[in-house]
């Protein structure tokens, strides 16, 4: 399991959602260090302290696991294609011309 990589994700929830680490450990009911450790990739949780990661930032465990399991790139197909939605007509386009040019010179 590559704990770095979710440890990762863990990190990048908590940053998008302006949170401290002291503020999501004292959510989870855990130590600032333990919850450093969990971000590096240096400890791993237990399934119940995983649960409250993920409750304490209001996200899905494959949102964090998006690396690791098989199913990855279609969560974060639908991750970017949110984050794309979200942009303004004009920026959509160009990023759909950059995504064909890369995708057309793909194994080349």
């Amino acid at each position: 399991m590559d704990w770095a990589s979710i440890g990762r994700n863990i990190r990048q929830y908590r940053l998008e959602r302006d949170l401290r680490q002291e503020d999501l450990a004292e959510a989870v009911g855990v130590s600032t260090n333990y919850m450093g450790m969990v971000e590096r990739g240096e400890k791993t949780p237990s399934l119940e302290t995983l649960v409250a990661i993920l409750n304490a930032l209001e996200i899905s465990a494959d949102m964090v696991l998006t690396d690791v399991v098989d199913s990855g790139y279609t969560v974060k197909q639908s991750l970017l294609a949110e984050k794309v939605g979200r942009l303004p007509a004009a920026e959509r386009e160009r990023i759909y011309a950059v995504v064909e040019v890369l995708v057309a010179h793909a194994g080349h």
